[in-house]
C-alpha cells in the first residue's frame, strides 16, 4: 500500500503508461497490478522485465501501475490482473472476508512497512493521546492496523477522528491534522526533509507487540488452480529481478527511472535502500524473497479479530498458499 509520492513529483496514474515486453506468441500473457505508481519500492519487478526474465519463464508480462482509486484485491478477484501487489496482510484478510477469491502466493515486506507520525512537541505521546484528534491513513489495510493498535489502547471508532489520506503531506506539516500515516522509504523521507527528524514521533506497530507483513503477492484462486506453473514462473522471474536489484541497486533505480523519469533520484535511492531492509527481514534472511512466516500472519490475522477489526476468522490455509515458494530451491530465493 506502500507508496505515495507528492503529486508535483509523481503526477498521476496516466503519466507511468502499462510497461509490456513483447515476446514470442507462445508466451502466456499475464499482468501485474501493482499498488502504487511507479518507484523502487517495485525495483525488482521493472528490473526482471527490462532483463527479459519474465519471457525466459515463458511470460509475456504487463507491468500496470496502481493509483489512489485502486484497489489490487479488486482488479485481481475480478481477473482484470493476474497477479497483483496488493496491501498486505491485512488487505487479504479484509478481501478473504468479504469473499473476494484471492490468494496470497508471497509476501514482500516481512515488517510493517509504514509508521504513524505527530509532532515530537506536541500533545500525543500515547496511544491514549489519539483520543479526539483527527488521523489521516490509507484505506487499503494501513486503516486496519491503526484500528487495531487503538482498540488495543482501549479506543473505538468515534473516539478519533479518521480520514482517508492523501498523496500529500502538507495537510500534516501545515498542522491541519494531528497525526499522519507514513512508510518507511517514502513519506517519512519527505518529512524528515521538510520537517527534520527530530521534530517527528513515531507510533511503530512493532513496538506495540505486532507485526503486519505488507506488500502481498496475491493472483486468483483460479490461477493458483489452473496454472501453477505461471504463478511458480512469475515469482522465480520476480525474486531474480529482486536479488539483482539489491545487489545493485543503480541497476534497480535505472530501470524505475526509465519509465518514470521524473523521480528524485536520491528519493528513489533511499526508497529502494529501506524496502530492502524489509524485504530480507525476520525469516527471509533464510527462507529467501517473498517468505510467507505463517507465524507472523496468525498473529496479525488474530490481533484483528481480537480487537473486532475484521468480524470472522479467516481460513488462513487457504488464504495463503506458500507450495509455489516452496517448489522453488531456497538458494534461488534467497537475496
Amino acid at each position: 500500500m506502500h507508496r505515495r509520492h507528492l503529486l508535483a513529483t509523481l503526477g498521476t496514474a496516466a503519466a507511468f503508461p502499462a510497461i509490456r515486453r513483447a515476446g514470442a506468441q507462445t508466451l502466456t500473457r499475464a499482468t501485474l497490478r501493482l499498488k502504487w505508481l511507479a518507484q523502487t519500492q517495485f525495483a525488482g519487478f521493472y528490473l526482471a522485465l527490462s532483463r527479459g526474465y519474465y519471457r525466459e519463464a515463458g511470460i509475456d508480462l504487463t507491468i500496470n501501475p496502481g493509483g489512489p482509486n485502486l484497489l489490487t484485491e479488486n482488479l485481481v478477484a475480478s481477473g482484470a490482473d493476474t497477479f497483483g501487489l496488493s496491501g498486505g496482510t491485512d488487505s487479504v484478510f479484509a478481501a478473504r472476508e468479504k469473499n473476494l477469491p484471492i490468494v496470497c502466493v508471497g509476501v514482500a515486506h516481512q515488517q510493517t512497512p509504514f509508521v504513524f507520525v505527530t509532532r515530537a512537541n506536541g500533545p500525543i505521546r500515547a496511544l491514549t493521546d489519539f483520543r479526539g484528534k483527527t488521523v489521516t491513513t490509507w484505506f487499503t489495510g494501513a486503516n486496519y492496523v491503526l484500528l487495531g493498535m487503538l482498540a488495543q489502547a482501549g479506543l473505538r471508532q468515534g473516539d478519533f477522528t479518521m480520514q482517508p489520506q492523501q498523496v500529500s503531506v502538507t495537510p500534516f506539516v501545515d498542522g491541519q491534522i494531528d497525526v499522519v500515516t507514513a512508510t518507511r522509504y517514502n513519506e517519512f523521507y519527505t518529512l524528515m526533509t521538510r520537517m527534520g527528524r527530530e521534530n517527528l514521533r513515531t507510533f511503530v506497530p512493532e513496538d506495540f507487540g505486532v507485526t503486519f507483513p505488507r506488500d502481498t503477492v496475491i493472483t486468483s484462486e483460479q490461477t493458483a488452480r489452473d496454472k501453477p506453473e505461471l504463478v511458480q514462473g512469475f515469482l522465480r522471474a520476480s525474486m531474480r529481478g529482486w536479488r539483482e536489484a539489491l545487489r545493485d541497486p543503480k541497476a534497480g533505480v535505472d530501470a524505475v527511472m526509465a519509465v518514470a523519469p521524473t523521480l528524485n533520484r536520491p528519493h528513489q535511492e533511499f526508497m529502494l535502500e529501506e524496502a530492502g531492509k524489509l524485504m530480507v527481514a525476520g525469516q527471509a534472511a533464510q527462507q529467501g524473497l517473498f517468505w510467507i512466516d505463517r507465524d507472523a500472519v496468525k498473529s496479525a490475522h488474530d490481533f484483528l479479530l481480537r480487537y473486532e477489526v475484521i468480524k470472522q476468522p479467516v481460513d488462513l490455509a487457504a488464504a495463503y498458499d506458500r507450495r509455489f515458494l516452496d517448489a522453488i530451491p531456497v538458494a534461488d530465493r534467497v537475496a
